[in-house]
């Protein structure tokens, strides 16, 4: 995890890079994922859905080796 990265209520498995200034909040995120640099992830409910697998209780969910990217 690099510096500024906020991770709160997730679980990070084997091997996921989270970049400078991210932002995780109730997540599971599998092994292998990049997470870039000032990414949101459970920080928008509307916008993780469209990109991600979100439980009915609202974990987002990212599975093995995905690469995030964000919209510029």
């Amino acid at each position: 995890m690099e510096g500024g990265a906020v991770v709160e209520g997730a679980i990070l498995l084997d091997d996921v890079r989270v970049g400078r200034g991210a932002v995780i909040r109730n997540a599971i995120i599998d092994k292998n994922v990049l997470v870039p640099p000032d990414a949101q992830i459970g920080v928008e409910p509307e916008r993780d859905r469209a990109r991600f697998e979100v439980s009915p209780g609202g974990v987002v969910a990212i599975g093995k080796g995905d690469v995030i990217v964000e919209p510029r």
